[in-house]
């Protein structure tokens, strides 16, 4: 009884037990299947979007660098959200280091926004209301700081309404599993064959890693 208090607790707000629709998402989270390459674990989900909210954290690992990293966070509101045409809400924030010669391309922020759209379509997901920004930043490094060669990030931040099927539960597994193609393809890894035998189950506890 104790664990399903603290798994309320961590679903919602603190009050109530959360509907069913959100809590059979959250399960089909949970049990979602990754490459073993990206290492996601729960983290605590904010609490004003939405009545309801749960988040994850995930990182692509190579050895012991970070390839890019990222946040998803699934939000429900029993009653609707005029701005969502929905009653759930996926929010992402994905970054990534890149190489000089793709900082440098001035089409990147489009590509980008197009490997979330075609990572969502590539899957045959439904979904409405997208939203986003791409930002593309350079660091420079001076003075004590000089030898450091000059750095560039792209930063991913986009939210949709995901397609509801039966009993108003949207396919929340496998909008998880297009999050993670999309940080995939911006930590440039190649992308998995259909059935790959590789992928595991979340959550996977990450222990500390270079940055």
């Amino acid at each position: 009884m104790d664990e399903a208090k603290d798994t309320d607790a961590e679903l919602g707000d603190g009050g109530a037990t959360p509907p069913p629709p959100f809590r059979t998402a959250v399960e089909a989270l949970r049990g979602a299947r990754l490459r073993p390459q990206i290492e996601v674990e729960v983290t605590p989900a904010p609490k004003r979007l939405a009545p309801y909210a749960y988040a994850l954290e995930a990182a692509v690992v190579d050895g012991d660098q970070d390839l890019a990293d990222g946040r998803l966070v699934l939000l429900h509101d029993p009653a609707g959200h005029d701005a969502w045409r929905g009653t759930f809400r996926l929010v992402t924030l994905v970054r990534a280091e890149l190489e000089p010669e793709m900082a440098a391309d001035p089409l990147l922020p489009e590509v980008c926004w197009s490997w979330l759209t075609g990572a969502l379509a590539a899957r045959g997901l439904t979904y409405g209301e997208p939203s986003g920004t791409v930002t593309r930043a350079s660091s420079h490094y001076f003075g004590g700081l000089s030898e450091r060669p000059a750095a560039s990030q792209i930063e991913i931040r986009a939210s949709w309404t995901p397609g509801e099927g039966a009993g108003g539960t949207p396919d929340a597994a496998t909008h998880l599993m297009s999050w993670c193609d999309l940080l995939a393809q911006v930590a440039g890894l190649p992308p998995t064959a259909p059935g790959d035998a590789s992928v595991v189950t979340l959550p996977q506890r990450r222990g500390p890693q270079s940055r």
